[in-house]
């Protein structure tokens, strides 16, 4: 599919994160524009926007996407509906910390929903395949560190339910009382706790520069947001501690997607691995 040009000067900056940058248009209230940084591979753009037409026409709460752009500069992204006035969970806990338990609360039910809804199989690829290709290819890991991580996701039951791919506070956004989930271009199916294990990661395991620059928060916001979305999530008598040693295997796993995305081992975060 080629991607159509856009002019930069009909949009105004919105927002940013890791992976690019969003865009509302000057004169039509109903579209945006995500873009990718310059590095980003065009046929993964393409993916995503492939991904988020089918993961739309499931009924997963997600912004309408529309067509494939490119700045004409190597930066290529995706048109969406725009949702006026939307927030991210992650700016709404920064902006209002002491709402967190709340936001928290609200985000899980918003996961809930996510898991238990069940795409069919011939569309969307299980979520272990991904990490699978991930390992195949990468040199980061140590043949230990790889074992380990191959056990993990082989030992894993398969399960049904529709899998985000990068489930963190940043990718759901809230606007008018509705809450849309967004970034879905690794969306795939199988066990929950492949998606849960970034919610931990962001949650307890980034550092407070990491957090306040990406996040919008400080880390006792964040913790306190993983205690809130654990409760939520699994029941009012869960062990936010349990769970956290439970899912901390998946949020190793979350490496093989960080490491790939930035193109560099991060050592730092290794000992989840070797803490297995």
């Amino acid at each position: 599919m080629e991607a159509k040009l856009i002019n930069l000067d009909d949009f105004v900056h919105s927002g940013e994160g890791f992976n690019g940058e969003s865009l509302n248009h000057r004169t039509n209230p109903a579209i945006m524009a995500k873009l990718y940084n310059a590095t980003a591979d065009p046929k993964s753009v393409l993916n995503e926007l492939e991904f988020a037409h089918k993961v739309y026409d499931l009924g997963i709460p997600t912004p309408k996407p529309g067509e494939f752009i490119t700045d004409g500069n190597g930066r290529y992204g995706i048109m969406f509906e725009r949702i006026v006035d939307k927030k991210s969970f992650s700016r709404a806990c920064g902006d209002d910390p002491a709402g967190v338990e709340g936001y928290a609360r609200r985000f899980a039910r918003l996961c809930l929903i996510l898991h238990s809804t069940c795409p069919p199989k011939d569309t969307f690829h299980n979520v272990k395949d991904l990490y699978r290709g991930i390992l195949d290819s990468s040199t980061f890991y140590t043949e230990g560190e790889e074992r380990w991580l191959r056990k993990i996701i082989d030992e894993t039951p398969d399960r049904p339910g529709a899998i985000h791919g990068d489930l963190q506070f940043s990718n759901a956004i809230m606007a008018g009382g509705k809450d849309y989930f967004i970034d879905l271009g690794d969306f795939a199916y199988g066990h929950p706790y492949f998606d849960l294990g970034m919610v931990l990661f962001t949650c307890l395991y980034d550092n407070e520069e990491f957090l306040k620059e990406c996040f919008h928060m400080d880390k006792s916001t964040a913790a306190a947001f993983w205690h809130w979305f654990v409760k939520e999530y699994f029941g009012q008598d869960a062990d936010p501690d349990a769970i956290e040693l439970e899912l901390r295997p998946y949020a190793a796993l979350k490496l093989l997607i960080i490491e790939k995305s930035s193109g560099q081992a991060l050592p730092e975060y290794h000992w989840m691995i070797q803490s297995i």
